[in-house]
């Protein structure tokens, strides 16, 4: 979930796309001027009030449907204090429209190393994922696996997966869905799903916790298998923190006690949303 989202790594969120099918590519979408500083912080103590984007599921939405909206409600709830929103696009501007404008306090869902905001601990590790059906008998694991030679492969336009595709001399093997689109209208991911599970494609590579989530929609069983980045030319994995302004140590030092002291129920709603969890060594997190 850059603002990048990888929330980011697909572009996303907004009026991307999500934000995070990819992290990687929507970071590079960012102004890279440095922010300036603050003297004081200054954070409302009455509410959590969020950044976020009003259609961007499954990260979040208006009607409070997304992961990171139950786990905004999960951090409230320890602060005894409601949650209230900021909504803007994810896009172009998000953080300097939102966060450096003082119209909230926090954003959810972005990557480590954003230099855009100051980050949390982070408080999931995900990845990019292959998704097939369960019932084709293939046991894909890798973007190298030679049994892609002869299936058609949907991706997202732009992504990192199509780098490595490239590479491997599949874009003949390739259906392309684009990156930047209307959210109001067009849902790039959910469509790729639904191509894979009516058979229109045999396997798809996406984002994890998008692939997951719209997985999780069709009445035909998906297997949604994670990449390891190890081996691999580029990084499929990322480690997603919350991003707050700079200058405000002690709401970061209060954010990320939260973390720790709920991290177990946050991979809880993470993992009932399909997300594929790493752990710190980058191995599949089951429980």
């Amino acid at each position: 979930m850059m603002r990048t989202r990888p929330s980011a790594l697909f572009c996303g969120f907004a009026a991307q796309w999500c934000g995070i099918i990819l992290l990687a590519a929507v970071t590079l979408l960012l102004p890279s001027s440095p922010v300036s500083a603050q003297t004081s912080e200054t954070v409302d103590t009455t509410s959590v009030r969020v950044c976020s984007d009003p259609n961007n599921l499954p990260f979040s939405n208006e009607k409070g449907e997304g992961f990171e909206n139950k786990i905004a409600e999960l951090l409230a709830s320890d602060l005894g204090v409601p949650v209230r929103y900021t909504w803007y696009p994810d896009s172009m501007g998000f953080i300097r429209s939102t966060l450096n404008a003082r119209r909230c306090d926090i954003v959810m869902g972005t990557v480590s190393g954003n230099e855009l905001l100051q980050n949390s601990n982070p408080y999931y590790r995900s990845t990019y994922a292959l998704i097939y059906k369960a019932d084709r008998g293939l046991t894909l694991k890798s973007l190298d696996d030679p049994v892609l030679q002869n299936l058609k492969i949907g991706a997202i336009a732009g992504t990192p997966p199509t780098t490595i595709l490239a590479t491997q001399g599949l874009l003949n093997n390739l259906q392309s869905y684009q990156l930047v689109v209307d959210t109001r209208f067009d849902h790039p991911a959910a469509q790729m799903i639904h191509d894979i599970a009516a058979g229109m494609i045999d396997v798809g590579v996406l984002w994890g916790p998008i692939a997951g989530f719209y997985a999780k929609q069709e009445s035909v069983p998906l297997s949604v298998v994670p990449l390891e980045s190890t081996n691999m030319p580029m990084q499929m994995d990322y480690r997603i923190t919350m991003g707050v302004r700079y200058n405000e140590p002690e709401w970061k030092r209060k954010i990320n006690g939260l973390i720790r002291k709920h991290q177990a129920e946050i991979n809880e709603i993470l993992l009932d949303y399909g997300v594929p969890l790493l752990d710190s060594q980058g191995k599949p997190l089951t429980q």
